[in-house]
């Protein structure tokens, strides 16, 4: 019974497209792709320097200097649904990376009651005659898929700040990126699908220059807009072409990475805040030791995060686990670089 009522919840959860339509058609896709942002509780903005940065700031993976893959798999809400992602970031000459990711959220075995027969009698006859219910026995069983396709372009432009000669010359890296996503959502016999756009920005520079302190690390800026074109989702087999609506959202992040030397570590303190349906802020750390194992804790929205990952001759294998109101879920991921 525990596992009907979840299924029911996540059903109308995710796929309120089909069911009630309107401004949170989008939901599926703020569940986060990676394992490793989600281990620092999604704050990710101004990190971004991975393949998972497709999603979480486009801007982000022109700091990727090597062909890098990138796969993640999680079973979500008591192994109802599942959840797959992966990437592909190739650099390019000057400075210029590009991406591609694919997202896929399924959920198997939905069941499906016709209501059909049992409409040809009255509502009096449906109530007072447990012949005229449903048998509770469903007539078949259905699966809900959406797809996200993801395109993403970033350059790089590094700057010398001048601050005169009564100060000193300050390096900036800038980053700006642009991401084309194609949505694609099956449910039942319904088929809705739409194209979307996210803009982002970062920089980052070097805090013992730009504070005249030694030993300090690198802070990063960055923003990413999701869906600034106003992305619909179009359900073409339904009456009227209805139309279902993802909200703009603006993701802003800061992150420091405080090298440690005495402990052959580096320390990342990441903050990321969204505007979709109301304020949320994460929270994130993430303690590097000789680019061989990391650990991260993450906080966001009342739920906890965790994760860890091994760098297993150039392979890195990540873990994370999130609480949720549904259950814990724990991602499995692999970066390769090459």
């Amino acid at each position: 019974m525990n596992n009907i009522k979840i299924t029911l919840i996540v059903f109308l959860l995710i796929s309120s497209a089909v069911l009630f339509g309107g401004r949170y058609a989008g939901d599926f896709i703020i569940i986060g792709a990676g394992v490793r942002p989600l281990g620092m509780g999604g704050a990710f903005c101004a990190v971004a320097d991975d393949g998972n940065a497709i999603y979480w700031n486009a801007s982000g993976i022109s700091q990727i200097k090597e062909s890098e893959i990138t796969v993640m798999h999680v079973f979500l809400y008591n192994n109802i649904a599942s959840y797959d992602n992966i990437s592909y970031c190739q650099p390019l000459p000057n400075d210029v990376t590009i991406g591609l990711n694919l997202t896929r959220l399924t959920i198997d075995d939905i069941p499906y009651y016709r209501e059909e027969p049992l409409n040809l009698h009255s509502i009096d006859e449906r109530i007072n005659n447990s012949l005229y219910h449903l048998s509770g026995v469903p007539d078949k069983f259905f699966k809900s898929i959406d797809d996200i396709y993801q395109f993403a372009f970033s350059k790089h432009v590094p700057y010398i700040l001048n601050l005169g000669w009564l100060f000193f010359e300050v390096p900036i890296d800038f980053h700006f990126g642009a991401n084309i996503k194609y949505i694609k959502r099956q449910m039942f016999d319904r088929i809705g699908t739409g194209t979307g756009f996210d803009l982002s920005f970062m920089f980052n520079t070097d805090l013992s220059l730009l504070l005249d302190v030694e030993g300090l690390g690198d802070i990063a800026l960055a923003a990413n807009l999701q869906d600034v074109s106003g992305t619909e989702i179009t359900w073409g087999e339904t009456d009227n072409f209805h139309k279902d609506e993802i909200l703009f959202n603006t993701k802003l992040g800061l992150a420091i990475k405080q090298p440690v030397k005495k402990l052959s570590s580096k320390v990342t303190v990441a903050y990321d805040v969204d505007y979709i349906y109301k304020t949320v802020s994460h929270y994130g750390v993430d303690w590097e030791y000789k680019s061989l194992a990391n650990l991260r804790l993450g906080y966001y929205d009342k739920n906890y995060t965790a994760g860890a990952s091994v760098n297993v001759y150039g392979a890195y294998v990540d873990y994370a686990i999130i609480t949720n109101p549904l259950g814990l879920s724990n991602r499995i991921g692999l970066r390769l670089k090459f």
